[in-house]
């Protein structure tokens, strides 16, 4: 049924949808997209029954808060969604067929501020041609932006997008590293207390989150994070004729013979959209959601960038890796339970009797 609330105004959904990468890139934002619905809704007499946003989401699934919104209000009776463009409502010209005929269904029309046809079949087949051109040239704006990085990489520059390594920022060109040495203190420490004292990294982590100490994300430190810096080529030093051996030949040539390099891999992996399964909220069945997870590509297909030198002896960080190559987690001795015998074993500073501790962590182990 159409539902035009009786005689009065047809009533409207306005939708807006940025993914992370959008706005970061274009700044497509949220509030101009509504600003430009409302002036259209308000020029064709809509109604807007309720303005819906989906920030930091990707059109390449219908599985968006945003979008759940709008079809359980679709389903309640609408007379039209109202997007700005038609990628907004879904990048794949299959699930933009897919919502137009679930809308269909509770006599609702989906609009968009740049549909080229009409509600004619003519109008139709316009419209799917024009969004698989779109899909196409999407592909090829991709492809060509994954080549002009590869080049940029192996030309010798840091590729931009992404955060840089911890104890280190971009320098004012935006094409390489420069050492941020306040954070670049931090590293150092890290590998001397690794490297050099022999702690294990969860001691690390432990003392710098009691010392209060930013973590590269802003927040806490995690054993993870500690693990990563310390396996990072970036922080280890190469000598130039290392260097020369793993950029290409016409970065080797403009290496400087005195000094030592850090290397800061590009396209040592890729990133897909997979669907995991994870326990229920309710605690009956499991729930299915899309993540990002990353794929290591093989290691011939790396493209070696030279990056400043951290400033960290070889061998603290040789040391350094070693201890953490071979840090195993605590046994559970097979789940079992220990039991002494009463005042057989007694500690030899107070006298008292010695017993087993069993503790059970949030993630249900147990450790003995």
């Amino acid at each position: 049924m159409l539902n035009t609330n009786g005689h009065g105004p047809k009533r409207a959904i306005l939708y807006a949808r940025v993914s992370t990468d959008e706005q970061a890139r274009s700044g497509y934002s949220l509030a101009q997209q509504l600003e430009a619905l409302r002036e259209y809704a308000a020029r064709e007499g809509y109604e807007i029954l309720e303005e819906v946003v989906d920030p930091g989401q990707s059109g390449a699934s219908l599985e968006r808060p945003g979008m759940d919104r709008v079809r359980d209000l679709v389903a309640a009776g609408v007379f039209v969604v109202l997007a700005q463009d038609r990628d907004r409502f879904a990048r794949e010209p299959a699930y933009h067929y897919l919502l137009r005929r679930e809308f269909q269904e509770h006599g609702c029309k989906i609009r968009a501020l740049n549909d080229r046809g009409d509600d004619s079949p003519e109008g139709e087949l316009t419209d799917g041609i024009l969004d698989q051109l779109a899909k196409f040239e999407r592909a090829k704006i991709t492809e060509r932006t994954r080549r002009g990085k590869l080049q940029k990489a192996r030309s010798g520059k840091v590729v931009g997008g992404h955060t840089a390594n911890y104890g280190f920022k971009m320098n004012a060109a935006s094409d390489g590293y420069a050492v941020d040495e306040p954070k670049m203190a931090v590293v150092r420490r890290i590998f001397r207390m690794i490297g050099e004292e022999g702690l294990a990294i969860t001691a690390v982590t432990k003392i710098l989150n009691k010392e209060g100490e930013p973590g590269p994300a802003g927040g806490r430190w995690n054993t993870y994070a500690i693990r990563r810096i310390v396996l990072e080529d970036v922080y280890k030093p190469h000598s130039s004729e290392e260097a020369a051996e793993l950029v290409s030949p016409e970065v080797a040539v403009r290496l400087d013979r005195a000094r030592h390099y850090g290397i800061w891999w590009f396209n040592r992996e890729r990133w897909r959209r997979t669907k995991v399964a994870e326990p229920s909220p309710t605690g009956e069945g499991r729930d299915y959601r899309w993540r990002v997870v990353s794929v290591p590509r093989p290691r011939e297909e790396w493209v070696a960038v030279p990056a400043p030198d951290s400033g960290i002896p070889r061998e603290m960080v040789e040391a350094a890796r070693y201890i953490v190559a071979n840090n195993k987690p605590c046994s559970s001795n097979g789940d079992r339970f220990w039991e002494l015998s009463g005042g057989v074993l007694r500690c030899s500073e107070c006298g008292r009797r010695m017993r087993t501790s069993v503790t059970r962590k949030k993630d249900g182990k147990r450790y003995f």
